[in-house]
């Protein structure tokens, strides 16, 4: 199956509430504009963020974001209000000024500008991937194996990084390192540095999407 085919039979049964309502409501009823996207020069974050592009448009939904969460093993719940809340986010920020109201689609090309503080430094400021900082991840708070990060490694990184000045940045990498261990760390724990490269250009999320559709054809 083509990434580009996901969809979830659940987003039809959900009950929703009015806000996250009102945004499925409008994509689904009114559809929206497409934008150009250069695949082969795209950035690590755009490339991570493409994943959640369904039909590879350059422009991801509300819904999209959804059954993207869920392909990678999100439950229905965790994933309808992630994408309320990404979306609320992010779709004013990255939209351009002539796209339609209500801005609430995130535009991959302009994904740089969701850039927080209170990370690793291992994209730039337009999201280009920077091999020293990454490798930074694990020489600096990889303790008990050089290649893989335990649960509480992952904790002290989150609060080494926090920039005092930028409080408002502190819950964004909490939430993204907590999903990310939650979804790729092994049986025994360790999050392994390829699934955390896997992560900042978004290949990570193909593999968990195959695994899970794996999982549910065994049953």
């Amino acid at each position: 199956m083509m990434l580009s085919q996901r969809r979830s039979p659940v987003v039809a049964s959900l009950q929703l509430p009015p806000v996250t309502t009102l945004l499925f409501i409008w994509v689904l009823s009114w559809g929206h504009a497409t934008a150009d996207t250069d695949i082969a020069n795209m950035t690590a974050l755009q490339k991570h963020v493409s994943f959640f592009d369904g039909n590879k448009d350059g422009i991801i939904t509300p819904t999209e974001t959804f059954e993207g969460f869920v392909a990678i093993g999100c439950d229905a719940a965790y994933s309808r209000d992630s994408a309320s809340s990404v979306h609320a986010a992010l779709g004013p920020i990255t939209s351009p000024v002539d796209a339609p109201l209500p801005h609430i689609n995130i535009h991959i090309d302009l994904i740089h500008r969701a850039m927080h503080g209170s990370d690793t430094g291992a994209l730039d400021a337009k999201g280009r991937f920077v091999p020293r900082k990454f490798e930074e991840i694990f020489r600096k708070n990889a303790k008990v194996r050089p290649d893989a990060l335990t649960s509480s490694e992952v904790e002290e990184m989150i609060l080494a990084n926090r920039d005092p000045l930028d409080p408002r940045s502190w819950s964004a990498p909490v939430n993204e390192w907590g999903l990310t261990y939650k979804l790729a760390s092994d049986k025994d724990g360790f999050l392994h540095k390829d699934s955390v490269r896997g992560i900042y250009d978004g290949s990570v999320f193909v593999k968990l999407e195959e695994k899970r559709r794996s999982l549910r054809s065994e049953v």
